[in-house]
């Protein structure tokens, strides 16, 4: 795949190209901003992988892991997102939110990409509160429920 093309006019966040007044062949500038919009809006990702799996469909999108090789070497940290029979990356931004659909829980980027871990349960003591351990085991079902533990 040849190298990502560059625009000289972007958006700051994303570097979603920007348009010029009279600009000859606007469609590929429009057409790269809205493959990179579509791939962050509601942003989900398959899984992570530092390869890139054989067969991937257009509209998915993969975060790119550790020791990353083929089409995705030195690529760590970003999202693959296959348009159009190729891979476009983005970059993560602080604050950016991503749903893992291989586990069902999200996890936040700042400065590197983050996810809860289940804490464990309490067990043992001099002083056993069955309650509250209920209420603790009902806390984390709840809280694996909305993706934050796996």
């Amino acid at each position: 795949m040849s190298d990502p093309v560059i625009f000289d006019s972007a958006s700051p966040r994303f570097a979603l190209p920007l348009l010029y007044a009279g600009q000859a062949q606007k469609e590929a500038f429009v057409n790269e901003a809205f493959a990179v919009a579509d791939a962050l809006l509601h942003c989900s990702i398959e899984g992570e992988a530092s390869a890139p799996p054989m067969t991937a469909a257009d509209g998915q999108n993969w975060l790119v892991g550790p020791g990353a090789t083929g089409e995705w070497a030195g690529r760590e940290q970003t999202l693959a997102c296959r348009q159009a029979g190729n891979w476009i990356f983005i970059a993560p931004r602080d604050g950016m939110r991503i749903f893992d659909l291989s586990t069902g829980q999200e996890q936040l980027f700042f400065h590197f990409w983050r996810k809860a871990s289940t804490p464990v349960e309490p067990l043992g003591g001099t002083t056993v509160d069955g309650e509250a351990r209920a209420a603790i085991g009902d806390l984390i079902a709840e809280l694996r429920a909305l993706g934050i533990f796996p």
